[in-house]
């Protein structure tokens, strides 16, 4: 059951597409800047080189799981660049796959919702991503906060249990 923070899967064949929806008490253009802005990107995420245009590249670094660089490295293209109000791009890596990320946002009253869905994961590299973009999508909220970030690692091991339908 979804309470709000946790990520909805569905599954179509052998294809599967999360989906978070999170409300962030910040304005639009902050969390647009800590999805899009390389430095800010960085500081939650991972190393992150942007060409902020359609047809444009994007390549990640991300901080956690604790794997091999040459299996965490994501690579792709814009497919979408509408700010502050949508980046989708293409999602290369390695021992995932290929797939597409897009995060959608909207204002809603002095703060602002994040749909953040990705799609074309296999059903069983969906079960594991679920909690870690829960832990990212937790230490994205942090960054906004300016709290200290949880860790990675620990925060996958904490949510987990919140997706006992995907383990």
């Amino acid at each position: 059951m979804n309470n709000g923070r946790t990520g909805d899967l569905s599954i179509e064949g052998d294809r599967a597409t999360m989906t978070f929806v999170r409300h962030l008490p910040y304005p639009i253009d902050a969390v647009w800047a800590a999805l899009t802005d390389p430095a800010l990107r960085a500081d939650w995420l991972g190393r992150t080189t942007l060409d902020a245009r359609v047809g444009g590249r994007i390549e990640m670094d991300p901080d956690g799981p604790p794997a091999p660089p040459e299996h965490k490295k994501m690579t792709g293209a814009i497919l979408v660049w509408d700010p502050p109000k949508v980046l989708e791009h293409e999602w290369h890596q390695n021992v995932v796959g290929t797939g597409v990320v897009r995060y959608e946002l909207a204002e809603q009253g002095s703060g602002t919702v994040l749909t953040f869905t990705h799609r074309g994961l296999s059903v069983r590299n969906a079960h594991g991503f679920l909690p870690g973009t829960h832990a990212y999508l937790d230490r994205l909220a942090a960054h906004l906060a300016g709290a200290p970030l949880p860790d990675w690692g620990e925060r996958y091991r904490e949510v987990a249990p919140d997706y006992p339908a995907w383990r």
